[in-house]
């Protein structure tokens, strides 16, 4: 069957998008009377007609008003678990009881209620309103509507994109009645998906309410049904389509006034308005004018978010007069081979997920400050792009979106791909194209609304073809913005009806094998795809939690995710290091995300990319992959001026072969600058400079490139620095600016002597194993420096890569890497040779990279390794790379990295580490504080972990199971 855009059982009268006078629209804020319905019984029972038991402050939901049950292990969630195999390991017992219950794979609501809500209310109709249209509008319900006026059903409606208005002319007359409002969230309604981010637990919570504007509206009985602008740039005009309804038995003669005016812009352009006469007949006519913006039109994007606002008058001969506002930007966005183009210029998306994250109230924010304030941290952190993953926000954000300049993606609200598909006969198919259609009617005059896509990550035997008629379908009804079919991954077919693809082959580091560079990019991913490739999901690098955010949740939700974290880790006896494994890991995800961005910036053809995500994402297993928290706040170890370094309009690049260098070698790095501006650059000069740690230059020079065109990348030069002169470890700072700017971008590099030098013979022990000898040795007072890689049996079973944690171990059965960085006390004597901070950074990677790390479960308490690898948060296991201890009268130093003592030009921080342990276990500061047992180091290298993941049992068929079918 062919699908079109209609809306089958839905009802739909268009948004009213004008100011209101105070005389036509009766709020309904306030005290509504509810009551909750778990058995389905109230329509049978006819609960609009009875007065309804509890009362519920509106707008806001179940949750907000205390109404629900409370959460444990038998509730019925909505959204997928995909293992909870980990939270049954015997340490979790404690938070499965219904006295501590805390779970790890989301935030906890207060209350959970899934199933139909009844909201009642009486209202007194003025008898001024009498012969006017009256409608019912709730600004956003979730997600199927109901409504009754005292005993006559009116209609019901489901969306979770847009209004639900209903037509009351012919029920409420002047005088008292009652509202009756039946809600219901159960995701049986209408399947898209139970981890849809518009309904999912894992993000904004399946909530059950009425939010936003909440109110009785009394309008003309001849109005304006629909004001759509279609702005022409190359033309300078705009194509108005109005559509007036005339309710009356009689056609009317009617005049059309249109007038619009710039706002938002340092430069004021008032549009010579215009008018027309036309007949309205009885029902529904249509208009198309052309209103000229003359040669003083103003443009809309990232840079200059000029915006008018539209004033249409509506003039009925012998009728009340109508007049609607809206507000539009003349933008035009387009995809020109491999480019996204806006008004003729090139862009890049530097774009950034919103899932729905709303951790006070669990449901999206509806006035435009909140999403001012959210849009303007993105912006500061250099952002110009929002994908909203399988959901499409109220229309505040796209209010805030226009007036800041970002390019939003909002998307059908599904994730059709657990539980449900595409193409497949389902009633999903057709609600998709319904939701979309109502997306364009509420939201298609913001400048803003730049792309939209069917949802995320779609499964169905047709999905293809579905996807395509879908792209077809909306790129011949609405040339406002571009289409793709889906947001994927790198398994999903392509569509070749695709405007621009989202897809995740353009992203990743690629240090597991390859030693870290700054020279590779994404071209080989992209350059058989003929469209603009936006790089899907990228980044998703950990960090450590972060305990302090937890005062934050001071709404319905709470994060006993996070409670469950930091009392396991005190548990573990590591408490007190819960922040500095926070700053540690994060500055190596910054680093990740650095690399990763700049990687996506030097990609010639690329069109942008969508991260997950600058913020955390608290459900799917707490997935701590942001440097803000799900707030939008930072947490400590990353500021937006250091990010915009490396994501901006104008960043400067270094293609650095590797990072880590001997003294006999030539540093050298060629440049480029990315330059996505408003324009191009004049003659502009580019300084380099080589600085050491103190800040003293080492070498410096400057670029001058003749031109500088916006929308792509420009050499700038090579900086070369023979690195004869360096005679001892040190790390040294690479940074490309133009002075007197913002524009800056910085690299760290090490140098280590090519030739180290000798040391004196002493009796320290040196040995791969802890054989006999070294026993000995121990037990005659003496030291020993125990290189055992490869040797480690206790810990074997943790996975240590150089990258962090990706998404988080415990939604993917515990996948590797486990470890998140480490965290190391710089100012550590055995560290004298080996300059570092506190933090794992780039000239660590061929020591740690594929690493073995030692389980320190025997240990005495407190004792703190000299290296220590932060665990995931899921198991805090207490890990070590390198420690100290006293063992007997014997001094002992161990190593689990491979730290092989030979020349080996390939890995000169390995070689160095290990001159520096060397030369400290030689020297009078080699003198550990701990005291361990023989046995327990023993135990090292012979005994396994006792917790192992095979030990974690699975819990009963009927606990944790998602609600719907």
């Amino acid at each position: 069957m062919r699908l079109v855009a209609k809306l089958g059982f839905f009802f739909w009268f268009g948004v009213l998008s004008g100011p209101l006078q105070a005389a036509d629209v009766l709020p309904l804020a306030g005290e509504w009377h509810c009551r909750l319905d778990p058995e389905d019984a109230g329509i049978t029972a006819r609960w609009f007609a009875t007065s309804l038991p509890q009362t519920v402050r509106l707008p806001g939901s179940l949750a907000e008003n205390g109404l629900g049950d409370p959460v444990s292990l038998r509730t019925k969630w909505t959204a997928t678990i995909y293992d909870s195999s980990w939270f049954y390991n015997p340490r979790m017992a404690k938070y499965r009881r219904a006295d501590n219950f805390k779970i790890p794979f989301w935030l906890t609501p207060n209350t959970y209620y899934v199933g139909p809500a009844w909201y009642q209310k009486t209202v007194d109709i003025p008898a001024a309103w009498r012969g006017r249209r009256l409608l019912l509008f709730l600004e956003r319900a979730h997600y199927a509507t109901r409504v009754w006026v005292d005993n006559a059903e009116v209609g019901q409606q489901v969306s979770l994109v847009a209004p639900h208005l209903y037509e009351l002319t012919k029920v409420l007359s002047p005088g008292p009645h009652t509202l009756t409002v039946r809600v219901d969230n159960r995701l049986e309604t209408l399947n898209v998906g139970p981890d849809s981010h518009s309904v999912s637990d894992h993000i904004q919570g399946n909530w059950n309410g009425l939010i936003g504007r909440l109110e009785l509206q009394a309008g003309p009985p001849v109005f304006l049904q629909s004001v759509q602008v279609y702005p022409d740039v190359a033309h300078r005009a705009a194509r108005v389509k109005l559509v007036v309804q005339n309710t009356t038995a009689k056609s009317l003669r009617s005049i059309v006034q249109l007038a619009a005016q710039a706002y938002n812009s340092a430069t004021a352009h008032q549009v010579a308005p215009m008018q027309t006469a036309f007949v309205a007949k009885t029902g529904e006519t249509s208009l198309e004018l052309t209103l000229p913006m003359g040669e003083a039109v103003q443009l809309w994007d990232e840079f200059h978010p000029a915006l008018y606002r539209l004033t249409a008058a509506l003039r009925p001969k012998k009728s009340t007069a109508d007049e609607q506002q809206v507000s539009f930007g003349m933008r035009e966005i387009k995809a020109v081979g491999n480019r996204l183009v806006v008004n003729g210029r090139p862009i890049f998306l530097r774009g950034d997920l919103h899932n729905g994250e709303f951790p006070l109230t669990g449901y999206p924010a509806m006035d435009v400050p909140a999403w001012t304030r959210v849009l303007q941290v993105l912006k500061n952190y250099g952002f110009n792009h929002v994908r909203f993953h399988s959901w499409c926000p109220p229309e505040a954000a796209f209010t805030a979106a226009d007036q800041l300049g970002f390019y939003l993606q909002p998307e059908g609200p599904s994730w059709p791909n657990h539980g449900t598909s595409l193409g497949d006969g389902r009633p999903v198919d057709q609600f998709i194209y319904d939701e979309t259609t109502r997306m364009a009617t509420a939201y298609g005059n913001h400048a803003s609304y730049c792309m939209l896509s069917a949802g995320n990550e779609p499964a169905g035997r047709n999905q293809a073809k579905y996807l395509a008629d879908f792209i077809k379908f909306w790129k011949s009804s609405d040339s406002r913005r571009i289409y793709t079919g889906a947001s994927v991954a790198m398994s999903w077919p392509l569509v070749p009806e695709n405007e621009y693809m989202i897809k995740s082959g353009a992203r990743g580091l690629p240090w597991a094998k390859d030693r870290p560079n700054s020279t590779f990019d994404y071209r080989a991913a992209i350059e058989k795809f003929p469209m603009p490739y936006v790089t899907h999901e990228m980044g998703q690098w950990c960090v450590f939690p972060d305990f302090k955010e937890i005062s934050q949740y001071t709404g319905v939700y709470k994060a006993r995710n996070l409670e469950l974290f930091r009392e396991d880790l005190a548990d573990r006896g590591m408490g007190d290091q819960a922040e500095a494994f926070l700053q540690a890991s994060g500055k190596l995800q910054l680093l990740c995300y650095k690399s990763e961005i700049e990687a996506t910036l030097r990609t010639p053809g690329l069109a942008g990319f969508q991260l997950l995500g600058l913020q955390d994402f608290p459900g799917q297993g707490t997935a701590l992959v942001g440097v803000l928290n799900p707030f939008f706040r930072e947490k400590g170890y990353a500021t937006a001026a250091q990010y915009r370094r490396f994501c901006q309009p104008t960043v400067p690049l270094a293609r650095l072969p590797k990072f880590v260098f001997t003294s006999d070698e030539t540093f050298e790095a060629a440049t480029e600058l990315y330059h996505y501006g408003p324009e191009d650059l004049p003659q502009t000069t580019f300084t380099w400079t080589v600085k050491a740690p103190d800040g003293s230059f080492v070498a410096q020079g400057q670029f001058v490139p003749a031109a500088v065109p916006t929308g792509t990348n420009t050499p700038l030069g090579t900086v070369r620095l023979p690195l004869g002169r360096i005679t001892k470890a040190t790390q040294l700072t690479l940074e490309i600016a133009a002075p007197g700017t913002a524009i800056a971008n910085d690299w760290n590099f090490w140098v280590y002597p090519a030739r180290l030098p000798a040391l004196l013979p002493s009796e320290v022990y040196c040995c791969t194993r802890l054989d006999a000898k070294a026993q000995q040795v121990l037990a005659r007072g003496g030291r020993v420096l125990l290189n055992a890689a490869g040797q480690v049996v206790k810990g074997k079973e943790v996975a240590m890569s150089f990258t962090p944690v990706f998404w988080n171990t415990s939604w993917f059965k515990m996948r590797p890497p486990h470890v998140t960085g480490f965290v190391v006390d710089p100012t550590h004597p055995a560290l004298a040779d080996f300059p570092t901070e506190a933090h794992s950074d780039l000239q660590w990677w061929e020591i740690v990279n594929q690493a073995q790390v030692m389980h320190l479960e025997d240990f005495p308490a407190g004792f703190r390794p000299i290296v220590q690898p932060i665990d995931t948060w899921f198991l805090n296991r207490r890990l070590a790379l390198v420690l100290e201890a006293r063992v007997g009268p014997g001094r002992l130093l161990v190593s689990s990295a491979n730290l092989a003592p030979t020349d080996d030009a390939q890995r000169p921080a390995a070689r160095q580490l290990y001159y520096s342990l060397l030369r400290y276990a030689q020297s009078a500061r080699f003198n550990p504080a701990a005291a361990v047992d023989l046995q327990v180091v023993k135990d090292l290298f012979e005994t396994p972990s006792r917790e192992q993941f095979s030990t974690f049992t699975k819990g009963s068929p009927d606990e944790l199971k998602p609600q719907h079918k």
